[in-house]
Order: C-alpha cells, then sequence, then structure tokens
C-alpha cells in the first residue's frame, strides 16, 4: 500500500487524548483534558429539546443560522462595542478549533510563517503545518508568562503573516493587559500583520480582571480575527458551537473552507446557543461564581500540599511548578503521578516548541465537580 500524505508525517497522538486514555487505564481522577466534568445550565439545554421540537433539525445554513449569527453580532456590540456585520462577517463553526483550522487554512500559504506565543493550544501548530506554514515560536516567560518585545520582534520577517494571541491564555491563566495588548498591536500593525485572536475564554475572569479584545485596539479591528466558543461560556464542550469574527475578506474565505470540511453545524444547538446568548447579563455572575470558588479551593488545596505559585485570574486552568517536588521532568512526573497517585495532569512541554520551560509545570483543569478534586487533592497528599 502507498504512503499516507506527508503533511501529516511528523504529527502525533494530541497529548489530551493521550492523557485521558492513560488516565482511564490507571483509573485515575483525570484534571487533565480541559472539559467540567459537570454539565451546563439545565435552561440551556433544555432549550436544544424545544428547538428541536420546533422543527429545527435539517441543515443549518453553511455560514450559520441567523438566530444565532445575530446574537453574535449583538453581543460583541454590546459588551465590547465592536460591529461585525451578521451576514458577511460572522460565521459560525464546529467549535474554536475547526475556527482556527479554517482562518490558518484561509490566510497562510506554504512558506509563510506563523508566530505562535508558547505555550499554545496544540491545534494551531498542526494547523500551520497542514497549511504548509512555518511556525516560529516566541516564549510567554514564566513564572508570569510575559513576551519579551525584542524577542518577538526579532522573530518577525518578510514572511510573517500571522500572530496567533490566547487571551485569557490556555494553559498558564494569564490576562492580558491593555498595555502588552498595544505593545503586540504596534508590532503586527508596523509588521502588515494579521491577529488570529483565540478569545474562548473571554467570561472567565476572576479578581476584576478585564477581557479586552484585540479587535477593539486602535488600528485592529480590520486586521484582527476573533475566535471564541458557547462550549466554554456554558460548560458544554461537546456541543462543538464557535465563530469567527472577521472583515468581509478573511470571512469569505473561511467560509470557502466550511463549506467543503463540515459544511454546516448542529441546527438545534446553534438555536439554543442564540437564545443562550440572550441570557448572558443574568447567567454570568453565577457562572463566574461557580468557576471561581472551584478555583480558590483547588488553588488553597495545592498550597496546603506545598505548591507555590500565583493564582491565575482566567480560564479553569493552573500552571503548577513541579520542582520543589521532583527532579523528574514534566512528561516523567505527569506519568509517575498517573500510576502512583492516580490523578492526571497535562505535561506543557507539548505546548512548547523553543523553550524548555514547560518541563518545570504541570497543567491541572480546575473545572470538576468538588468530589473529584477532593479526590485529586486527597490522592497528592504526602507528595
Amino acid at each position: 500500500m502507498k504512503d499516507t500524505s506527508l503533511r501529516i508525517a511528523d504529527f502525533k497522538d494530541s497529548i489530551f487524548g493521550v492523557i485521558s486514555r492513560l488516565a482511564r487505564e490507571h483509573q485515575a481522577v483525570n484534571l487533565g483534558q480541559g472539559f467540567p466534568d459537570f454539565d451546563g445550565p439545565e435552561w440551556i439545554k433544555d432549550l436544544v429539546t424545544q428547538k428541536m421540537r420546533e422543527g429545527h433539525n435539517q441543515y443549518a445554513p453553511f455560514h450559520g443560522t441567523l438566530n444565532l449569527r445575530t446574537e453574535v453580532s449583538n453581543y460583541y456590540k454590546k459588551f465590547y462595542g465592536l460591529n461585525y456585520d451578521l451576514e458577511s462577517q460572522v460565521t459560525i463553526t464546529v467549535g474554536a478549533t475547526e475556527a482556527i483550522y479554517l482562518v490558518i487554512m484561509g490566510l497562510i500559504n506554504p512558506g509563510d510563517e506563523v508566530i505562535v506565543l508558547e505555550p499554545f493550544y496544540d491545534s494551531y501548530v498542526a494547523s500551520i503545518k497542514m497549511a504548509g506554514g512555518i511556525p516560529v515560536p516566541v516564549t510567554m516567560h514564566a513564572p508570569d508568562f510575559n513576551v519579551d518585545q525584542a524577542e518577538l520582534q526579532k522573530a518577525i520577517t518578510s514572511k510573517t503573516k500571522l500572530l496567533i494571541l490566547n487571551n485569557p491564555h490556555n494553559p498558564s491563566g494569564k490576562v492580558w493587559t491593555r498595555e502588552e495588548l498595544m505593545q503586540v498591536s504596534e508590532l503586527a500593525i508596523k509588521n502588515d500583520l494579521y491577529v488570529l485572536s483565540d478569545e474562548v475564554y473571554e467570561f472567565l475572569l476572576f479578581d476584576g480582571a478585564k477581557h479586552i479584545p484585540t479587535a477593539t485596539l486602535p488600528g485592529m479591528y480590520e486586521r484582527t480575527i476573533t475566535v471564541s466558543s458557547a462550549g466554554k461560556t456554558f460548560g458544554l464542550t461537546g456541543w462543538k458551537i464557535g465563530w469567527i469574527c472577521a472583515d468581509e475578506k478573511v470571512s469569505r474565505a473561511c467560509r470557502l473552507i466550511h463549506q467543503y470540511v463540515t459544511f454546516s453545524v448542529s441546527t438545534p444547538m446553534q438555536e439554543a446557543v442564540a437564545e443562550g446568548l440572550k441570557k448572558l447579563d443574568s447567567y454570568l455572575p453565577e457562572f463566574v461564581a461557580t468557576y471561581k470558588a472551584k478555583r480558590d479551593f483547588f488553588y488553597k488545596g495545592m498550597k496546603d500540599l506545598g505548591f507555590n505559585f500565583t493564582i491565575p485570574r482566567g480560564t479553569y486552568f493552573m500552571m503548577v511548578p513541579i520542582e520543589s517536588k521532583t527532579q523528574l521532568k514534566d512528561v516523567d512526573y505527569a506519568l509517575e503521578l498517573i500510576k502512583t497517585r492516580k490523578v492526571a495532569t497535562v505535561p506543557p512541554s507539548a505546548f512548547y516548541l523553543k523553550s524548555a520551560e514547560g518541563g518545570k509545570y504541570l497543567r491541572f483543569c480546575f473545572a470538576k465537580k468538588e468530589e473529584t478534586l477532593i479526590s485529586a487533592l486527597a490522592n497528592l497528599k504526602g507528595l
């Protein structure tokens, strides 16, 4: 038999799938893959049933149902003052991961360079490679995960076309300040770059942190492609409802690919999410309070176990330093914890191309039921 495609020759199984498989094999508490082990609100699940009974069960328009595109456009205007035309600038996708893939495939030619700020979501690099692009890593340096502007400027060349920014940031929990975003934006404008702004955790903010969409910054609306998702906001990651907001040219490029990859997204779930977005004002306070309580509980538990690190201000992840506990690097220590302590985490070196800083940390997901977090902390006791 002939070989498979060369474009996937160096691909490996996603670290998330690997860790979840090992967690099942060893019956470990899974704080690895980033999804809640509890359901989102009942009222939005009831809406799906209602929408199915109302007859919303056939193909949706390939760029998304009118109701969902309308409500995505509405909330960007209401929350951030951004005006996206629902007909030409909003595209509904199968989660944020498909959105990222579409943006990269729609913009990147073979040989184009893409700046990825490490640690990164692993889908970024895979999509860049499938497009024939070249990922160029720039490190967000621990423990504060700041970007050295001189290092970033040096990484940009005449071949650079796109920079990918994730805010709030997975896996560190960092929330970018306006000053930090302005520094990146000024370089993007100076070098005529597109910016893919992955903002799926936009509403998971704590301790007074504020989300600043990249597209709201001076000169950035036209060159920013914003990606977000209902999965994180409503705690329903399996629904896979995401979207792209971008100018008409980029939106058209993404749609041309989307129509031949998935064509359209689940119709009743789109209609339910549209109704859900109308309720953000009343829903978000309880949503944030729920996750803040989980963050505070797990952080205190980890501190009591002797782990010393800064509490994250966004997302539902913690990057926890391990050097005080072991001489092992992250991968080996993660495997040891699964086998001997029955706790699964993600080794973040999988999210780096250049720096070795990831080997000094493990990523924990605290989007779990209280009993799950209690079990994990109990298993880790005595480390």
